[in-house]
């Protein structure tokens, strides 16, 4: 439940807090858009560093059960 949370807290502040919305279209275009960089161009530090893109296509060697490197 905190990584929702602060998933949500991330959203606001770096997206819904910067702009102010004309209709919902422009709304999805905007969060779509924050969506795509999010996941593929800036790295996480719960991913060591990786984007979520990055993480998702790494070999598996070397990682326990749930993904974690030890």
């Amino acid at each position: 439940m905190g990584s929702i949370e602060r998933f949500n807290g991330r959203l606001r502040d770096e997206c819904l807090n910067k702009h102010l919305f004309v209709n919902v279209n422009e709304a999805r275009q905007i969060i779509e858009e924050w969506r795509i960089d999010d996941n593929t161009d800036r790295p996480h530090t719960s991913l060591n560093g990786l984007t979520p893109i990055e993480f998702a296509i790494r070999p598996n060697r070397g990682q326990t059960q749930n993904g974690l490197y030890l």
